[in-house]
């Protein structure tokens, strides 16, 4: 392990290694839809309890994604995978703020590694594209070589740049943020590192929230009128 961060698979499944922030990853997955089935099991009229709440975070999200792309229908289409993003980057960044986390074996925050980012990015650059054929047709690739065809190598450049903007964001800033925290509670145990944690808390839903309205704009623009 190197400051909190386990460099050995935990197991095998047959020959598949089994990393640490996977079996983390399937932790939050399961909770987040443990909560979901839960929430929705004896759906009531007039809501209650966690169905009440879940159901505030699913309008909230939908009315904020509404106002966020030109067309309504698009914004239900496209808020189920956005809100599962916040979520799920949500709870990963706020994993590794558990007390001892970095001792725990088999535990590892999933949005500390550049792999599960990247695989966030990827998703979302397959998005933006289905999201574009699906409301523009054939026409949608026209927007590669607009408003002239010497502009496509810098339009193709832009395309790939979104992912990986998103990739080193949320990696760099929640591994930095670990490697901070695992030094200070090396040189100066529980004060320090306690401070850092709190503020680590504003950090790591700006972190989701920023990524959910970057994908969420680029989906907006592929789907919208300008296409």
């Amino acid at each position: 392990m190197i400051f909190g961060m386990w460099d050995s698979p935990l197991f095998y499944l047959g020959p598949i290694p089994v990393d640490h922030l996977i079996v983390t990853e399937w932790v939050i997955i399961a909770f987040i839809g443990i909560i979901a089935m839960t929430a929705t099991k004896n759906m009531q009229m007039v809501p209650k309890g966690l169905q009440n709440a879940f159901e505030a975070i699913i309008l909230w999200t939908y009315d904020f994604f509404t106002q966020l792309m030109d067309k309504e229908s698009v914004a239900k289409k496209w808020a189920p995978l956005l809100t599962t993003f916040f979520l799920f980057i949500l709870l990963s960044n706020y994993s590794g703020l558990i007390p001892g986390a970095a001792r725990i074996e088999g535990f590892q925050p999933p949005t500390s590694n550049w792999n599960v980012t990247m695989t966030l990015a990827l998703i979302t650059f397959f998005a933006v594209h289905i999201a574009g054929f699906s409301e523009h047709g054939g026409h949608y690739f026209g927007h590669f070589v607009s408003p002239s065809w010497a502009m496509l190598p810098l339009n193709l450049i832009e395309e790939v740049a979104h992912p990986l903007s998103l990739t080193v964001r949320l990696f760099g800033n929640i591994f930095g943020e670990e490697m901070v925290i695992a030094y200070l509670l090396f040189m100066a145990p529980f004060v320090v590192p306690s401070l850092i944690m709190a503020l680590s808390l504003l950090l790591g839903a700006i972190q989701a929230i920023v990524f959910t309205i970057l994908s969420a704009s680029y989906i907006a623009a592929a789907a919208g009128e300008g296409h």
